[in-house]
């Protein structure tokens, strides 16, 4: 297996920032997805430059304030207080009709662009801030998007074995259900504009405190069953094989301190939670990295695919 393990929300405070790097020094991921509107993006920049960190975007629509300087006043993406609505507000607006499409892509493009700013290059892959990427209506504007700009990879968050999880709390298990759905329906509109994404998704059953090295064996184990696409690899004794390729999203970092960083609104609680420390914990235990090299699972960035 090819993996790609993505920190996302880089950029989001200092000590997210902080944790990111150290997972990623330790081997615990292999790439990370920059919030481009968080307060501390300029210092994620500038450090996974420094460490030579694989980096792409953490498209944005539900928190914080706008990168496009004419939808900061009155938009349709914004509350009176001229902030995202949120991750339920944003959905509940697009169901009701009342979000712009051109406004989205506007957003969009903007974001790219400081991302360019910030890092000096296009992102290689792009995914949504809180699965906005797969909505209704907002999938086809965001896969136009990569499409003009040639940005070659996404996430299609469909991961295996998510329907066998008892021990996910019920409000999870309906959003995850839902995020799960609309990615289904995001496949035919990201095949259309050429859009690549890896053959398995995985992160949903492992978040916070259900990531342990028993959960990660788990996940892995799906992914491996799910099987490849075709892609194949030439082992060390030079026969062919079959590879699958993987994305694990994690959110590692040290807990926020409150009052610094977010997106403009302060950090939330889930960037403030012990949880996020629990994940670095686990991705850089040795015995993760000695189950990777025991299933022959191999990390890398969405350009290694």
């Amino acid at each position: 297996m090819m993996l790609v393990v993505t920190g996302d929300d880089f950029g989001y405070c200092p000590r997210r920032n902080q944790g990111i790097v150290d997972c990623f020094q330790a081997g615990g991921i292999s790439n990370v997805s920059l919030l481009v509107n968080a307060s501390f993006a300029k210092e994620a920049a500038d450090l996974a430059k420094r460490h030579n960190i694989p980096i792409g975007l953490h498209a944005n629509l539900s928190e914080g304030i706008p990168v496009c300087q004419s939808l900061q006043q009155a938009s349709t993406l914004t509350n009176h207080c001229g902030f995202f609505h949120g991750k339920m507000g944003f959905r509940q607006a697009l169901e009701r009709g009342q979000v712009s499409m051109k406004q989205v892509d506007l957003e969009l493009r903007a974001q790219v662009r400081r991302f360019r700013e910030l890092t000096g290059h296009l992102p290689y892959h792009m995914d949504g801030h809180q699965h906005v990427h797969v909505l209704p209506e907002v999938r086809e504007v965001f896969a136009q998007v990569l499409s003009d700009l040639r940005i070659p990879y996404t996430r299609v968050p469909v991961e295996p074995g998510l329907h066998s999880c008892p021990w996910l709390p019920a409000h999870l298990q309906r959003f995850y259900t839902q995020v799960e759905r609309d990615a289904l329906d995001s496949i035919p509109v990201f095949t259309r504009y050429g859009i690549r994404w890896p053959d398995v998704y995985l992160g949903l059953t492992t978040m916070g405190q259900n990531m342990s090295v028993p959960s990660l064996q788990r996940a892995l184990s799906h992914a491996l069953a799910a099987g490849p696409s075709g892609t194949t690899s030439s082992s060390a004794s030079g026969s062919n094989q079959p590879v699958v390729t993987a994305e694990l999203m994690v959110h590692p970092g040290y807990p926020s301190h409150p009052q610094e960083g977010g997106c403009g609104e302060g950090p939330d609680d889930f960037s403030q939670s012990a949880d996020r420390q629990h994940e670095l914990n686990v991705l850089r235990d040795p015995s993760v990295l000695a189950l990777y090299s025991q299933e022959r699972v191999q990390l890398c960035a969405f350009k290694d695919l």
